[in-house]
């Protein structure tokens, strides 16, 4: 079972063999701008690596295209030797290309390319955790992702990979991956105000697969803002605490990974992880979301998709 056993922020999950923080840091926001080129601040970007390991966070998400491959060596600058209880999640299915978008690379060769260059970036001789990263920019898109999981479970074999996910998927693909390997999670655009995974949620917790949501606060209309910031009023915190509080009480299988190149932001997001939301706050919040879900069930009837991620 997945309960809390140590004092880490938001309590424990395991991804298969290992156990990590359910409050962990997403590193994207280390690169330079729009996720390009080396930080403005590189000692304060080793400054919050080591802050979020001092603060008891055990997961850290990354990607080779992130820079690309800046994150993944200000990681291992920052961190390497890496605590035995430090587990790092990488990606890959992406790379950029000089207008700074986010092109598919899901060949074999791709593929292996982008989990060698992980290792040595990290100083890795095996990854943690791998999510294949499917879709595009705009979000899921519908379609086998076979070939590409397949080539990972491939390099898994080798032992360049002790475990696997999917990033950016639809729940058919989730499925599809489920019946090739086992997966360890599945990250993908959710929050208060867009919920359209949460059956997907409560399948996943039924199996002990951990869900790991991205843009905490992303998407969000003006009222539904509104409505966020009046509860976090009332409980004398952040938007952004009540948002991650909310994530952490939706279900016991959804893992974070918020990111910020602060310190002190650091510090102010973790402290999301020990606000306990009322039940009251709670009924409030599950507002937010009622467009969202009404939005995607007639959606669904006419054939489209909603979200974006």
């Amino acid at each position: 079972m997945n309960t809390p056993s140590t004092p880490l922020p938001g309590g424990t999950w395991t991804l298969g063999d290992l156990t990590v923080s359910r409050f962990g840091y997403g590193a994207m926001q280390l690169a330079g701008p729009g996720v390009m080129g080396p930080p403005a601040d590189h000692d304060g970007a080793l400054a919050v690596l080591r802050e979020a390991v001092r603060l008891g966070i055990t997961h850290i998400d990354t990607a080779g295209a992130y820079g690309p491959r800046v994150t993944n060596r200000l990681i291992r600058e920052a961190l390497h030797p890496y605590p035995d209880a430090l587990h790092i999640v990488t990606k890959v299915g992406a790379v950029r290309d000089e207008q700074g978008g986010w092109p598919p690379a899901r060949r074999p060769e791709d593929l292996r390319r982008a989990v060698e260059e992980n290792l040595e970036d990290l100083g890795l001789d095996a990854l943690d955790v791998v999510n294949l990263r499917v879709g595009n920019a705009l979000g899921p898109l519908p379609g086998s992702l076979a070939a590409p999981f397949e080539a990972l479970v491939e390099l898994q074999q080798q032992g360049l990979i002790r475990h696997l996910g999917v990033s950016n998927a639809t729940a058919d693909q989730v499925d599809e991956a489920r019946r090739i390997a086992p997966i360890v999670c599945v990250q993908n655009l959710y929050n208060l105000a867009h919920r359209q995974d949460d059956d997907l949620i409560d399948d996943l917790a039924a199996h002990d697969i951990a869900y790991v949501p991205f843009f905490p606060l992303g998407g969000f209309s003006p009222l539904q803002s509104t409505a966020l910031s009046a509860v976090a009023d009332r409980l004398d915190t952040t938007p952004m605490s009540v948002a991650l509080a909310w994530l952490l009480q939706r279900s016991p299988n959804i893992l974070l990974i918020p990111g910020t190149s602060s310190v002190a932001h650091l510090r102010e997001n973790v402290a999301g992880a020990g606000l306990a939301l009322p039940e009251d706050a709670l009924a409030e919040l599950d507002k937010i979301g009622s467009w969202d879900r009404r939005a995607a069930a007639g959606a669904g009837e006419r054939g489209v998709g909603v979200g974006a991620a």
